[in-house]
């Protein structure tokens, strides 16, 4: 099939979906064989997860003449910290605080700003004023995480704060997340895939659909779902809309992909060598 994602974005999916699941180790020949169904070929997933090694996503170990690839102790912190925001059932009531971060950090390590920023939107903090972030959510850990992995502490003060006004909630959230465009694109979702998922239901009950295909579009799905951590940061009921998409995209995803998830299984235990 014709390529669509790029492959280490994908290699990132099947830790998460599966190999996460299976002691968190693979041998490089069942990851290339897994990315050939996708349109990958050898030497894009060997250049892939070479990067995400020196990145320190993933660490390699050799059995006889074999390279087997795990993910890191970072590695498996950002899959575990997706796959609980992705496969969540419901949110925790709001305990009313808003947690708000401010950086100072020098423009001669600009690059550490950057990628602190790139983690803070990951991480569903929106920007309220230049380098002052907030969130609704508990992230105390994950913050003191991130302080402690870019050595930021003597640039960054952290917050636990009441909102005093001078509007409400709302205005606020408006303000620093824009939740019209993210439903929107929550719209876009359901609207491409809850005709094929229908169809694909009635596939699968006739026996119409073979594991393969399965797992390919089982792999898809999340891997077109995983999109919303970048740009949904996860507000407590009390803080959305009253017409939000988000809970029936949820919904949409959650059902797609139980009906996948048995014959997607079988073929990556197929292909799968422990």
């Amino acid at each position: 099939m014709e390529k669509v994602f790029n492959t280490r974005s994908m290699i990132f999916t099947l830790y998460g979906d599966y190999i996460s699941h299976y002691g968190n180790v693979i041998w490089i020949g069942s990851l290339i064989r897994l990315l050939k169904e996708f349109g990958h070929n050898e030497q894009s997933v060997r250049a892939a997860i070479s990067r995400m090694n020196k990145q320190g996503w993933v660490q390699s170990e050799k059995k006889g003449n074999k390279s087997y690839y795990s993910l890191t102790d970072r590695g498996r912190a950002r899959m575990d910290e997706a796959s609980k925001r992705i496969y969540k059932l419901e949110s925790k009531a709001w305990d009313g605080i808003w947690r708000m971060l401010i950086y100072t950090i020098p423009e001669e390590k600009r690059h550490l700003r950057d990628e602190l920023r790139q983690e803070l939107i990951w991480s569903g903090f929106g920007l309220l004023s230049t380098s002052c972030w907030i969130t609704p959510n508990p992230m105390e850990q994950q913050i003191h995480d991130l302080i402690n992995k870019y050595d930021v502490a003597s640039y960054v003060t952290f917050f636990q704060a009441k909102y005093e006004g001078m509007s409400d909630h709302h205005s606020l959230v408006n303000k620093c997340w824009d939740l019209d465009e993210i439903n929107a694109r929550y719209t876009q979702f359901i609207e491409e895939y809850s005709q094929e998922y229908k169809l694909d239901k009635q596939k699968i009950a006739n026996g119409d659909m073979s594991d393969g295909s399965c797992f390919v579009k089982r792999s898809l799905l999340v891997h077109q779902y995983r999109k919303f951590l970048f740009i949904d940061p996860s507000l407590p009921k009390e803080l959305l809309p009253g017409k939000w998409i988000g809970d029936a995209a949820a919904d949409l995803f959650t059902d797609y992909y139980h009906i996948l998830e048995k014959p997607a299984t079988r073929f990556f235990e197929s292909v799968f060598e422990n």
